[in-house]
């Protein structure tokens, strides 16, 4: 599913050599270090079509992802070098510094997330649930906030993501990404 809508909300797999990374980067370390707050929608029939995971602690996951998820994952995509030359091997980077999440506008939302529904699910009140019972999740453990990085050029990303309350955090030199936060409480904001 990571890999059917990592580009830009469209399937990745045309654009990318190897699209496993985006999992290996953006959803497994998740499901690995804090299974709890993953949650998976599926068709009916036992099809997972959608799911939003991520941490209530981004410092501790950071420390978590460097120490515990990256070793399982770095033989099989190595670190390139200092100049990533092509989109893979910028993903890949990504991937080798997890200290990229540790972005000090967002500190005050200290939780993130990430969340994918395939593009028949879209539009039909799945993501808004799915977000729904996060952000619960997050607020019945006394998180207060949650932030996301997004692509600025994923236009229908940032149009639900402002549907639910989220706004833009406003971080210096933030390149193709935009930050968005909100509070974990039922009312937004």
């Amino acid at each position: 599913m990571c890999v059917r809508t990592a580009h830009l909300g469209q399937d990745s797999r045309p654009h990318h050599k190897d699209p496993g990374v985006f999992p290996a980067a953006f959803a497994s370390p998740y499901v690995h270090l804090e299974p709890e707050l993953t949650f998976v929608l599926d068709d009916g029939a036992g099809q997972a079509v959608g799911y939003v995971l991520g941490t209530a602690d981004t410092p501790r996951f950071v420390a978590d992802y460097r120490a515990k998820w990256l070793p399982l994952v770095a033989g099989r995509y190595p670190e390139p070098g200092p100049e990533p030359h092509t989109a893979d091997e910028g993903i890949v980077a990504l991937l080798h510094h997890p200290e990229r999440m540790l972005v000090p506008e967002v500190a005050g939302f200290p939780a993130h997330l990430h969340i994918d529904l395939l593009p028949a699910w879209q539009g039909r009140g799945y993501g808004r649930a799915l977000m729904e019972t996060f952000l619960r999740a997050l607020h019945e453990r006394g998180v207060a906030a949650v932030h996301l990085c997004m692509v600025t050029a994923n236009t229908p990303a940032r149009a639900f993501y402002d549907r639910l309350g989220f706004h833009e955090i406003a971080v210096p030199d933030a390149g193709p990404v935009t930050y968005l936060g909100r509070s974990t409480a039922a009312e937004g904001r």
